[in-house]
């Protein structure tokens, strides 16, 4: 008898967005703002991936090199290269990104949990993966990316 495969059952509200050449996304829900990638205070002895910290609005957020933290290679920024602005829990966090593609929805029977795709445990990172209209969105983990103590999130 063939193992049926679990599918997340809920639709979901995607922030899509490109890192070199493949897709990610994130849950609409976690997404404050989208901006154009401004200038970024430099805070040192921060690990490589952190960029630095940015005003917005009259608060400081640190900003984060999404390639850098998850493992991908190193791009020049472009005139596309965004900067999301992310709710985790009580903490607001800038990740920077190539560029931003669209908001869209993935049906919860096309998304796959990462472990259904690999049993590596090596990338936290991930949370599932979404296929639409013939499109891999990988789905990432934010709280891993972000790496929050509990009592922040």
């Amino acid at each position: 008898m063939a193992k049926e495969k679990k599918a997340i059952m809920e639709d979901v509200q995607v922030a899509a967005f490109k890192l070199l050449k493949e897709e990610y996304g994130v849950n609409i829900l976690n997404v404050q703002e989208i901006k154009v990638l401004t200038d970024i205070t430099r805070v040192p002895f921060a690990p490589d991936y952190i960029k630095g910290v940015i005003n917005l609005r009259g608060s400081v957020l640190p900003v984060i090199d999404l390639k850098r933290r998850i493992g991908l290679e190193d791009a020049p920024y472009t005139d596309a290269t965004r900067i999301i602005i992310m709710k985790i829990g009580e903490f607001s966090i800038g990740m920077i990104v190539d560029a931003v593609t669209e908001v869209l929805t993935i049906s919860g029977r096309d998304i796959n949990p990462a472990k259904d795709v690999s049993d590596s445990t090596s990338n936290r990172f991930v949370n599932s993966i979404g296929n639409i209209d013939a499109r891999l969105i990988i789905m990432l983990n934010l709280d891993e990316i972000v790496d929050l103590p509990e009592d922040m999130k």
